[in-house]
């Protein structure tokens, strides 16, 4: 089997794998997963992140997630509406639902977290509630969302898998959200309890025996096993140890070698819905990095199709702009790039009056690499080695994720930084944050860079209110074009993640953010 066929990546489109012959499946077992980058926050109420619901989307629920075919399908909510202005959207949720304290789940925990904890809190959250005013909850089992400017249903529903996870009122109306000890131990309404975490060790959920799905979960308890060392990762999957390593967590190598065995699926399928680019963040506080001649020439210093080539394969393509090539429908073709020229990097950095010194060096930057997948760490050392060659020297400085979140976030105490950007099937949801101001610091994957453009914002905030579809995906052609005029950060590769699972595993990757939703259906073969 060579590379290609083992990844099933072709182009931008995901090839299906033969189905599994349907078979009765079978209860208990314990599931164990591979948890690479501890986040120090559980709740993905707080904290949008791969690595929170990876742990979080088994516990709590969200209004509604995908189904098979990327649609969104009812889960805390059975249906929903909107209003002909789109400034009100009712939700029916779902009855007979319990908090795994016992509690039952209400229209009043809709309200309380949407406002207290989505519009405030939550990195996405707080760029895409921005014109939520009230939830209104005339009745335990209603919630009306209620909009300044219009909300797009499409758009909403497309961000509540993500950005639609429910907490407990009665756990959080008191005290500091940020600082309760639910952000560790979450109580939720999904198939699974949480029961125990060791930091650095393990974090184990037992079977919820009252969950709203008759008869379900299957398994009896999932286990995360945090394993840093992708070595060690690997060798706990070949051992039987992990049953199923999410996310590119693993080494390359070992993707290629895992699919030689016939024990093993290496694949991208179940990952539709997290498709991925990584990123070059500039720190605009640093005036080196604010003139826009040195981030052009710094991107131009970089050979993106050599790196691919040599490094990822087939697992990667060069990247276009924040938009990626699998959005059929806002991906805009014709955009600013930035090809690799190393002539013309030399000449705008002199431009900028950076001339070379002793030993050629023109300035001096601090790198932060975050601890994600193997392909962040490579890309940093070739970044390092690319920008030797017209001047810049790098300092790599390596972070676990706790205190790379920190340092980028909340310090800002960086001059470059990389790691990953997550397209969810449309701009608003989690790719505009990136580049709109206004987002609180410390939240996430959100502009933090001390880059602020009020074109951009009124361009952002225009096309997340605008319920025309062909009006929308032109606003989105500007917003792009103006993102890589600016360059406030760059996206120059583009992926979708890897998982590897143990073939004992049934039911999996049957939705396009399984590694993220509850696992419910899950069950373990003998």
């Amino acid at each position: 089997m060579n590379r290609r066929e083992t990844f099933l990546l072709v182009g931008s489109s995901l090839v299906s794998v033969p189905a599994i012959a349907q078979e009765t499946p079978r209860r208990g077992g314990v599931m164990t997963v591979h948890f690479s980058t501890e986040q120090r926050i559980l709740n993905p109420s707080l904290q949008a992140s791969t690595g929170v619901y990876i742990v979080g989307g088994k516990i709590q629920e969200a209004l509604v997630d995908l189904d098979a075919a990327g649609n969104p399908t009812p889960v805390l909510a059975e249906s929903w509406e909107s209003s002909a202005d789109g400034k009100s959207i009712t939700f029916k949720l779902r009855a007979g639902v319990t908090w795994h304290d016992g509690k039952p789940f209400t229209s009043a925990d809709v309200a309380f977290t949407a406002m207290e904890m989505w519009k405030k809190i939550l990195n996405y959250g707080t760029a895409l509630q921005l014109f939520l005013t009230a939830v209104d909850t005339p009745d335990p089992l209603t919630a009306i969302f209620r909009y300044e400017r219009p909300m797009p249903l499409g758009l909403l529903l497309r961000a509540l898998p993500d950005l639609g996870y429910i907490s407990p009122k009665h756990i959080y109306e008191t005290g500091d959200i940020r600082q309760n000890p639910a952000n560790t131990a979450p109580i939720g309404t999904g198939p699974f309890k949480f029961v125990q975490y060791e930091r650095g060790q393990f974090i184990i959920a037992d079977r919820n025996t009252n969950y709203w799905r008759p008869n379900l979960p299957y398994l009896d308890r999932v286990v995360w096993r945090v394993v840093g060392d992708r070595a060690a990762a690997a060798a706990q999957m070949e051992a039987g140890q992990i049953l199923f390593s999410p996310y590119s967590a693993l080494a390359i190598s070992d993707f290629q070698r895992l699919a030689r065995d016939p024990r093993f699926e290496v694949t991208t399928r179940g990952n539709e819905g997290n498709a991925r680019t990584n990123t070059l963040e500039f720190n605009f506080r640093n005036p080196i990095l604010a003139d826009i001649r040195v981030r052009k020439a710094l991107a131009h210093a970089l050979n993106i199709p050599f790196f691919i080539e040599n490094f990822l394969g087939s697992f990667a393509k060069p990247g276009t702009g924040p938009i990626p090539s699998v959005s059929t429908d806002y991906y805009p073709a014709g955009m600013p790039q930035y090809p690799f020229d190393v002539a013309a990097a030399n000449r705008l950095l002199d431009e900028a009056g950076h001339r070379r010194g002793a030993g050629g060096v023109r300035f001096s930057l601090r790198l932060h690499p975050a601890p994600w997948g193997e392909d962040i760490s490579l890309f940093a050392t070739f970044m390092q080695q690319s920008f030797a060659q017209i001047g810049v020297r790098i300092e790599i400085v390596r972070l676990d994720a706790a205190g790379w979140l920190r340092t980028i976030y909340n310090d800002h105490n960086f001059d470059l930084a990389s790691g990953w950007h997550q397209y969810r099937s449309d701009p608003a949801v989690s790719t505009t944050v990136w580049y709109r101001s206004g987002s609180p610091v410390g939240a996430p994957w959100t502009n933090q860079w001390g880059w602020n453009d009020p074109t951009i914002d009124q361009i952002i905030d225009n096309a997340a209110t605008e319920l025309d579809v062909p009006r929308r995906r032109a606003l989105y052609a500007d917003f792009v074009r103006r993102a890589q005029t600016e360059l406030p950060l760059w996206m120059p590769i583009e992926q979708i993640f890897v998982s590897v699972f143990n073939k004992r595993l049934r039911n999996v990757a049957n939705n396009p953010r399984w590694a993220s939703s509850s696992w419910h259906d899950t069950w373990l073969a003998n």
